[in-house]
């Protein structure tokens, strides 16, 4: 599994969203087993505590569960983690708006802009 972590931002956020999103797309399964916290940790270059704290909030979403002896396990009911990573859309569309907003931008004109760059990108 490979992790891509942007250093200016808090890391355990973004390890919750990156779980969130495999498992929306399918690269984990309900009932899947995930690597331990250390084999995380390791593979994506941060702190043990960190990835155990970033699990710990999945499982107090019901994202995932632990099974004391067995691991990490991603829950049999997915829904939350698209419900969780339904909101991390959101709030990064918001955050792009609100970027767009500080350029002189209205909401207008970032949509044209960026149906304009979307065609330009497809040619």
């Amino acid at each position: 599994m490979e992790w891509t972590l942007d250093k200016s931002r808090p890391i355990c956020p973004q390890i919750c969203e990156q779980v969130c999103l495999r498992i929306v797309l399918g690269e984990f399964q309900a009932g899947e087993r995930l690597l331990s916290v250390r084999d995380v940790a390791l593979a994506a270059g941060v702190n043990p505590n960190t990835v155990q704290k970033s699990f710990d909030i999945l499982e107090e979403k019901g994202i995932l569960y632990s099974q004391r002896g067995s691991g990490w396990f991603v829950s049999e009911d997915v829904a939350s983690a698209r419900e969780m990573y339904s909101e991390i859309l959101n709030e990064k569309t918001a955050e792009y708006f609100s970027a767009m907003r500080a350029l002189g931008m209205d909401h207008e004109q970032t949509k044209k802009y960026v149906s304009e760059w979307i065609a330009q990108k497809e040619d």
